[in-house]
């Protein structure tokens, strides 16, 4: 028998390895139901379903190398990373799932989670008042209506595998839904700014730029606190903290 691999594990769920395949279980029914739903209908390589007893989801490894991870620098090539870009404009064009996914909740809830975690931060110290507020500043530009597409809703380089120049699959489509475009561009090119242009030279239309850099603000912001709380470190190098500091 392979050895087994636990790639993550916390209070919500949990992804086992076990060879070529991957074991996902989630606390959340709902959650897993989405991600089967987004993978039978995205217009781009997901992993191949094995089987799916709740609240057990197997699926198959994909090929290819991630394009990197957050934190490091990615050595996949512009191609590749252009190639992303037209992975994700495909998925944005094509019919959505009925839900709304993690990049569309509204205007009005994400004002107030945003509001509630910059408060978190600085009343406990995690983060100092003006970087907060400087990136508070720079998030007011992606509170702004938008049209709903078909988005992963967690795209962080990561879950996006390449083999050379070409995208060979995308993984973990539990947060899919409607939602905003800019939000995966967002998610996909977090700590890797020097990527956006290969990006959006691949997704092929015009995107606001400052909308882009409000996201990486806002989700940086929104996260911290969830990291820290669920065993994960945002202050590494190149992380969640470092985007933020970054924008002053």
């Amino acid at each position: 028998m392979d050895e087994v691999q636990m790639i993550v594990a916390h209070s919500e769920r949990a992804t086992l390895r076990v060879g070529d395949v991957f074991l996902k279980v989630d606390a959340d029914q709902a959650r897993i139901d989405a991600e089967v739903e987004a993978m039978a209908m995205a217009p781009v390589p997901t992993p191949k379903i094995l089987w799916h007893q709740p609240p057990v989801l197997a699926i198959a490894a994909v090929p290819g190398t991630a394009l990197g991870r957050l934190g490091e620098p990615s050595t996949a090539s512009p191609a590749a990373w252009a190639a992303a870009g037209a992975a994700v404009r495909r998925l944005h064009d094509a019919p959505s799932p009925s839900r709304t996914g993690r990049a569309g909740r509204g205007l009005e809830e994400l004002a107030a989670e945003l509001d509630g975690e910059c408060e978190w931060l600085v009343t406990n110290g995690v983060l100092p008042a003006d970087l907060v507020t400087r990136n508070r500043q720079v998030a007011e530009a992606a509170l702004r209506p938008w049209t709903p597409v078909f988005t992963h809703g967690d795209l962080q380089i990561a879950h996006v595998f390449a083999d050379g120049d070409g995208i060979t699959g995308i993984i973990d489509w539990s947060e899919a839904g409607q939602g905003d475009a800019l939000f995966d561009l967002a998610t996909l090119t977090l700590g890797h700014e020097e990527r956006l242009g290969d990006v959006v030279a691949g997704y092929g239309t015009d995107v606001d730029l400052d909308v882009i850099r409000a996201w990486w603000s806002l989700r940086s912001l929104l996260v911290v606190r969830w990291l820290v709380e669920h065993g994960f470190d945002p202050f590494a190098p190149g992380c969640e903290v470092d985007v933020l500091r970054s924008r002053l």
